[in-house]
């Protein structure tokens, strides 16, 4: 009698420790969900939280929801690199990620190799960082508003005060 004995005690035991590490991989997991890393990205996209100044390259940044980094780095360009060498990687990476053409149609007794594999997400991404540098480029391009040729300021009023005033407003 002491085989089963043994047997439903081995059983008792298993199904304990199984119980254990089951809670103890709950409250892990449950830590894991509320851990949240100082710097950390957060939720948002990296640097668009903190884009938060009036300037021109944050708008930007809160309007295509990526930092002229993060695009550069999609599209393996370097900051100084032409727009010419910009639109080719984008050029090869869209294609890449772009879905294949209609297979033919198979001959019987003939295998069909898989279709190649494409990602719409890498693919707008791809789109998405295109755009980035675009608009960066193009405030890039844009003369500040110091440096254009801004009309003379009119003349100052003459020193005589008794002149009629000027009320148009």
């Amino acid at each position: 009698m002491s085989s089963p004995k043994a047997l439903v005690q081995l059983v008792v035991i298993g199904a304990q420790s199984f119980v254990k590490a089951f809670v103890a991989a709950g409250r892990q997991a449950h830590r894991n969900i509320q851990h949240r890393p100082e710097g950390g990205i957060s939720g948002d996209a990296a640097g668009v939280g903190n884009a938060t100044t009036g300037s021109i390259t944050d708008k930007i940044t809160r309007e295509h929801r990526m930092t002229a980094e993060e695009a550069r780095m999609i599209l393996n360009v370097k900051k100084d690199d032409p727009l010419e060498r910009i639109l080719q990687h984008y050029q090869h990476l869209f294609k890449a990620n772009s879905p294949p053409p209609p297979p033919p149609k198979p001959v019987p007794g003939q295998r069909v190799p898989p279709p190649p594999a494409y990602s719409h997400y890498l693919q707008s991404k791809v789109v998405r960082a295109r755009e980035r540098i675009e608009a960066e480029l193009k405030v890039g391009e844009q003369p500040s508003a110091s440096t254009t040729d801004a009309p003379p300021p009119p003349p100052p009023p003459s020193s005589s005060s008794s002149g009629p005033k000027d009320q148009s407003s």
